[in-house]
């Protein structure tokens, strides 16, 4: 039975054909006893039938004509009343014609009848098919959810297009026009009508807005006043809209703190960067975290000719493989020489990009030998081994934790600038490349925030003073490649982040994204380990600018490197580790 029941575009067809059937039969009938004062002489219902039969032929055929047999029942827009309209006054002179042409079959007729069935049709035939737009729109629903568009372009009315073929459950009630053109405003895309922007509240309360459906670029600032003004409305659904990469796949996806928090660069080079991965064979450490996963996915879109992935968790390596079929994918810790050595000789990468390390503050203060081993020595075999291959380039991630490190993480991160600054490189260019915190990485506040919501409270914040620096993971790995793209062997690049932001409104933000607010506490835990209450990306004011006004060249930092190696050799035999690396990196303060 609820197969029969489900909507097709024949079954539609034959329903609207029916309808219209009876209602035309209802209106010619109506008119005549409108005519004769609700007393119709027999003579006159004579000609009836035959009156009737050409009348609704003229009727159904120029209604198909119009196409208002393949119109969705709910979405019964301004066109198709348009299109209903023509149809009938069409069909209407046509019959005139007819009659005029062969009076005799139709005698005796009352002419006034043609005018009187003309009204009630249109009346009968339009009010009809709008009735079931006029209910939805006045009533809750479960599965229609009034929807408000925000942005005037081709993504708006493939949203609008979309919901009129039932793709989506989503129903465009109004649009909103966020752009300078004020032609847009007060016009109709596929009869729903654009508003300017600062019609945003009365729209939400005029249609009863449930959602919001962004399909405009919008930068950062505006876009959090947007959200502000629709969670204010009491709105909380709202999604962005985007075309895939191959511009057919349609995607609907929920804003996110990232979206609000993001900056994206204006300098990005694909052009650039295209040109330097396509066709390299390039060898990527730590190829399942967060940065070294998303460099993977880049240098395939890149078309790089080979990818070699490594790292030592063969769940992570397993993720990214699923993702990236063509990749080889090598288990392996960065400890293991001899193992490394044999991955160099048999693929003989061009470029190498170096992303393993412990990366997570407290968890390094109380591993610190595991820090030292992986973070300083581990990095200092990828870059011996790269020099012994003559690797081409081999970029290297690091952190603002190494900027005034004061904690083993940024200390050991520090030591690993210094060394790939001072070794000896023969033919291979060293570049090491310093960002902050990533949007949405493992073990970020992003994750951490969205999963105590979840759970109802509270959000915990180290201090109501912490700041961070954040960007998006892909335009951070875009800009690590961009960097590449310049160096000459030996420097070390900073990254723009942007101003700092202070994690305790970063929690109030997600807060009202998820629709919590006076619902979910925010605490105070107190700085952990090591944790400091500004991170900084640059050393001193002396960095230099590049052609990019997105990444900086750090001042260099000169170290006698047979010191810096003997240093490292102390620091692996000492028992009073923290010690050595602030002999190693004097601005070390260990908290």
């Amino acid at each position: 039975m609820k197969r029969w029941l489900q909507p097709t575009a024949l079954k539609r067809t034959i329903f609207f054909l029916i309808s219209d059937f009876v209602l035309s039969l209802l209106t010619l009938y109506v008119s005549y006893l409108l005519r004769f004062n609700f007393h119709i002489e027999d003579r006159y219902l004579q000609t009836f039938g035959i009156v009737f039969v050409v009348l609704v032929s003229l009727k159904i055929l120029f209604l198909y004509l119009y196409k208002a047999y393949k119109i969705v029942w709910r979405f019964f827009g301004l066109i198709d009343a348009k299109n209903i309209i023509k149809a009938h006054i069409i069909a209407y002179l046509s019959f005139i014609g007819i009659y005029l042409m062969a009076k005799e079959l139709f005698i005796p007729f009352p002419r006034s009848v043609i005018v009187i069935d003309f009204i009630l049709s249109l009346l009968l035939i339009g009010a009809f098919r709008i009735s079931k737009r006029i209910i939805l729109e006045h009533q809750t629903s479960d599965t229609i959810i009034p929807t408000l568009i925000i942005g005037v372009n081709s993504k708006t009315t493939t949203i609008i297009q979309s919901a009129i073929k039932s793709e989506i459950e989503y129903y465009p009630c109004a649009i909103l026009s966020i752009g300078d053109d004020d032609t847009t405003k007060n016009m109709y895309i596929n009869n729903v009508k654009v508003y300017p922007i600062d019609k945003l509240l009365y729209i939400t309360q005029k249609y009863n807005i449930k959602s919001a459906i962004i399909t405009d670029s919008i930068d950062r600032a505006r876009l959090q006043n947007i959200v502000k003004e629709l969670n204010q409305a009491g709105i909380y659904d709202i999604k962005k809209f985007q075309l895939l990469d191959d511009n057919h796949t349609k995607k609907l996806e929920d804003i996110s703190i990232e979206d609000l928090l993001a900056r994206e660069p204006k300098d990005l080079d694909s052009k650039v960067i295209g040109e330097f991965i396509k066709n390299k064979t390039i060898l990527i450490t730590g190829a399942g975290g967060s940065i070294g996963s998303e460099i993977a996915r880049q240098c395939h879109r890149y078309k790089a000719k080979e990818l070699i992935l490594i790292d030592h968790s063969e769940f992570n390596l397993y993720q990214i493989g699923e993702e990236l079929k063509d990749a080889k994918l090598k288990l392996c810790n960065i400890l293991d020489t001899k193992s490394l050595h044999q991955i160099f000789e048999t693929y003989k990468p061009h470029i190498v990009i170096h992303a393993a390390a412990y990366k997570h503050v407290p968890i390094c203060e109380e591993n610190i030998q595991a820090a030292i081993q992986n973070n300083i020595i581990g990095s200092k075999n990828i870059i011996d081994i790269s020099i012994q291959h003559s690797v081409k380039k081999l970029v290297i991630i690091s952190t603002d934790k190494a900027v005034r490190p004061t904690n083993v993480m940024g200390a050991t991160k520090r030591v690993v600038e210094l060394y790939a600054q001072n070794v000896p490189s023969q033919d291979t260019e060293i570049v090491a490349v310093r960002f902050g915190n990533v949007l949405g990485s493992s073990g970020s506040v992003i994750p951490k925030f969205k999963k105590q919501i979840q759970e109802g409270g509270p959000i915990t914040v180290t201090h109501k003073d912490i700041t961070r620096y954040f960007m998006l993971i892909p335009e951070a790995c875009q800009l690590v490649l961009q960097a590449a793209t310049i160096a000459k062997g030996g420097e070390l690049f900073v990254l723009d982040m942007g101003e700092p932001i202070k994690i305790v409104d970063l929690a109030k933000q997600m807060i009202r994204l998820y629709g919590k607010e006076g619902e979910i506490d925010i605490e105070f835990t107190g700085l952990r380990a090591g944790e400091k209450l500004y991170e900084e990306l640059l050393i001193d004011e002396s960095d230099k600018k590049t052609k990019y006004s997105s990444i900086f060249i750090a001042k260099p930092s000169f170290y006698d490197f047979p010191q810096l190696v003997h240093n490292i050799e102390i620091l692996l035999q000492s028992n009073n580790k923290i010690e050595i690396l602030q002999k190693i990196v004097p601005e070390f303060t260990h908290k």
